[in-house]
């Protein structure tokens, strides 16, 4: 019950909350980082996905250890959570980043850090209007609107911010949403009985392999040359096994719409750091991005002004 209580403090949410979107708006740059230092085509879909492939499941097996070094035992899936780790790492991991990965490879970071903030309004549409897990509210909807028109504001400035709208850039990061808002929905629903830890490392592990396997059976090849290489990867996977897991354990104790909120820091995050680290400074600070970003993050902070029924 102590770490129930904690983990439901409004100032332990906001905290964790801030750390988990701080490393996953690090992840737009080091993505695209990690292309570079493997030389990875942006046509190159299978050896983007045999990226992708080996940095889940590297964040698996760091999970799995992780959690096994605190828990002072083997933290091993009994058969309920391994039925719902299948299920979660087709949406989370699969179908997420095979589209997240293939997406940001056909646009920049920054439209991309932009786009991804749609996970949030959907999410709680998702988790409302689907399994009725909370109830959705007119403040709720005004505020999934005004998010929306961000993102519709990004795409219609695409001349200025990137080049031309395209379905394998923009049309895939967009659908990387909806996956992602499922995975959560999914998290929320089946960590009521299942460890989060055992749920996230297991679900990383098996999606890892399946997307290693598609990048290797596509034609994909990837070859470790230096230090640098290794410690993107490295890196990439250590912000799935921290974020994720977090993310996991705050909705496990806290409804949907109360967490999902904090990810208005995921865009400021993932653009700003998108200018500094791929020099995208033009793009981040132009008036029609920032007016975008502005509009996203208006939209959830008035959901997170809405009181949960």
């Amino acid at each position: 019950m102590q770490n129930k209580s904690i983990l439901q403090n409004k100032i332990m949410v906001v905290f964790l909350a801030m750390i988990c979107c701080l490393l996953w708006g690090s992840a737009f740059p080091c993505i695209k980082i990690g292309y570079q230092l493997f030389q990875i085509a942006s046509a190159d879909t299978a050896t983007q996905i045999l990226f992708a492939g080996i940095r889940f499941t590297c964040a698996g097996v760091l999970v799995i250890l992780a959690g096994s070094l605190l828990a002072g035992k083997w933290l091993l899936p009994d058969k309920k959570e391994a039925v719902h780790a299948l299920l979660l790492c087709f949406f989370q991991t699969v179908l997420q980043y095979v589209l997240f990965y293939v997406g940001l490879a056909h646009t920049s970071g920054v439209k991309a850090s932009i786009i991804e903030g749609m996970n949030v309004f959907l999410t709680i549409l998702i988790a409302g209007g689907i399994f009725h897990l909370e109830k959705i509210t007119l403040q709720k909807m005004i505020g999934c609107l005004v998010g929306f028109a961000g993102v519709v504001l990004i795409q219609l400035t695409g001349s200025g911010l990137g080049g031309k709208i395209t379905f394998f850039g923009e049309g895939f990061l967009l659908l990387s949403t909806v996956a992602a808002a499922l995975s959560s929905v999914f998290i929320k629903w089946f960590s009521r009985t299942d460890r989060p830890v055992v749920l996230s490392g297991c679900q990383f592990f098996i999606g890892g392999l399946i997307m290693t396997a598609g990048g290797i059976a596509g034609g994909g090849s990837l070859a470790m040359h230096d230090g640098k290489q290794a410690g993107i990867l490295f890196y990439l996977a250590c912000i799935s096994a921290i974020a994720y897991t977090l993310w996991g354990i705050l909705l496990k104790y806290n409804p949907v719409a109360t967490v999902a909120v904090y990810g208005f820091l995921n865009p400021f995050c993932g653009v700003f750091l998108s200018a500094i680290l791929l020099g995208e400074t033009g793009q981040a600070f132009r008036l029609q991005s920032l007016a975008a970003l502005v509009l996203v993050c208006a939209g959830i902070v008035i959901v997170n002004r809405t009181k949960e029924e």
